[in-house]
């Protein structure tokens, strides 16, 4: 779906009273809500869902019933995983894009600007960001994803008799364009222009010393074009079978005395774009051959799987971390009751033997003594929340102790409750 204009965190986070905090990431091809809430575990789910979708009504005029079946649901330990994967780049199409990253920080910092972020959604969102970097300093990641670029022009070059020859149009002046154009230099190819659908063509041409190519002159140029590679971030496809094949366009070339002929070589379009770019119709073109990113991907090297394995695996330690510090936390306010219960039975018995004359020997046996009884158990607890049993430990705390926790702590997870995807 599209960006929405208005803003859907502060929607969310005025649902109701147990939505603790949202952020939300939205992108071109992305949207997703991460939802903390304060909420007996029942409920919680299907809560935090309500107040997403209903939130997405509200500013896109998308009826809650429309979205049925077209969003995910995550929901505990699994929301740092899926976040951490795609500020690393794991879930795009492209797989290592350093896009996405820096809008996942706008998120945060957005949801900052609107107060709607939370203590536990700021850990979140700053471990994701921790995540990132070390899926790109410690993998090949990034340079993979990148080399997308160069094994979409290998695929080509068995079509290609000669890249010199070849007059290529470029459509994109982001940093994909950037390693497009280095990539074809590479291979030999000297006949390059530029266009931008966002108006840019100009000062990218300028930089990197190509030709641009104006919006009026893009159909010509297109239908001039040997090559057409597209990488721009365009939500609707900005080539299709009538810019590439149209007889109006072949008309108006014959009149401009430069007709089109492609007698002698095929022509190839690759989209690189996201979302897609070119329109699927481009394929049925006859002398056209057409690749996109699944295409491309499917040739994808070993070294590439072998770097997104790798990134995987550091996103999932960085998840499992992100949630034994979680679980940590969660079972504080029951070591901290377990402790104020001790130390008010030691405090009254030291009272009392004061009273009896103590000259501070007794104190101080005494304050050892519970030093070291207390030792265990504070160690078990941290050990049975870090393997998901911190419940057995408070409901140990009420069977022995009488010690009764409030509900939104005995059930403490630190965790965001929902993350709705649609």
């Amino acid at each position: 779906m599209s960006t929405p204009s208005t803003s859907v965190a502060p929607l969310i986070a005025a649902h109701g009273e147990c939505v603790q905090g949202a952020v939300v990431v939205a992108t071109c091809n992305r949207f997703e809500a991460y939802v903390e809430m304060d909420e007996p575990v029942t409920a919680a789910d299907a809560v935090g869902v309500e107040a997403a979708l209903a939130a997405i009504e509200s500013a896109t005029s998308v009826t809650i019933a429309e979205l049925e079946g077209s969003y995910e649901v995550i929901t505990g330990s699994a929301v740092a995983e899926h976040l951490f994967s795609v500020a690393s780049g794991l879930e795009s199409v492209v797989v290592g894009e350093g896009e996405i990253a820096g809008q996942v920080r706008r998120a945060l910092t957005e949801a900052r600007t609107d107060g709607t972020t939370s203590p536990e959604l700021e850990r979140l969102f700053q471990r994701a960001s921790e995540a990132q970097r070390d899926v790109k300093n410690s993998t090949a990641l990034q340079r993979a994803g990148r080399s997308l670029v160069r094994l979409a022009l290998d695929l080509a070059d068995s079509r290609i008799i000669d890249w010199a020859e070849l007059r290529v149009l470029l459509v994109g002046t982001g940093s994909y364009a950037a390693a497009t154009l280095a990539a074809l230099r590479d291979h030999g190819a000297e006949d390059i222009t530029v266009h931008s659908p966002s108006g840019r063509a100009e000062a990218f041409a300028t930089k990197h010393g190509i030709a641009a190519v104006s919006p009026e002159h893009f159909p010509l140029a297109a239908a001039h074009a040997d090559l057409v590679i597209t990488c721009t971030s365009s939500e609707l496809p900005v080539v299709n079978a009538a810019l590439l094949g149209g007889a109006a366009i072949a008309d108006t070339a014959a009149a401009a005395g430069c007709p089109v002929d492609h007698s002698a070589t095929r022509r190839i379009v690759i989209d690189l774009g996201l979302p897609r770019n070119v329109d699927a119709d481009v394929a049925e073109l006859a002398g056209v051959d057409l690749l996109d990113l699944e295409t491309i991907r499917l040739h994808a090297p070993l070294e590439e799987l072998q770097a997104t394995d790798a990134a995987r695996d550091v996103v999932r330690n960085a998840a499992a971390r992100f949630s034994v510090v979680g679980e940590r936390r969660s079972i504080t306010p029951a070591v901290v009751a377990l402790r104020s219960h001790v130390f008010g039975v030691l405090e009254g018995e030291i009272a009392r033997a004061q009273g009896r004359g103590d000259d501070g020997r007794t104190e101080q046996a005494l304050r050892h003594l519970v030093g070291v009884l207390l030792h265990s158990p504070t160690a078990r607890a941290h050990q049975l929340a870090e393997s998901g049993r911190g419940d057995d430990f408070i409901a140990g705390l009420d069977a022995v102790f009488g010690i009764e926790l409030p509900d939104a702590v005995a059930i403490a997870d630190d965790e965001p409750e929902a993350s709705a995807t649609a």
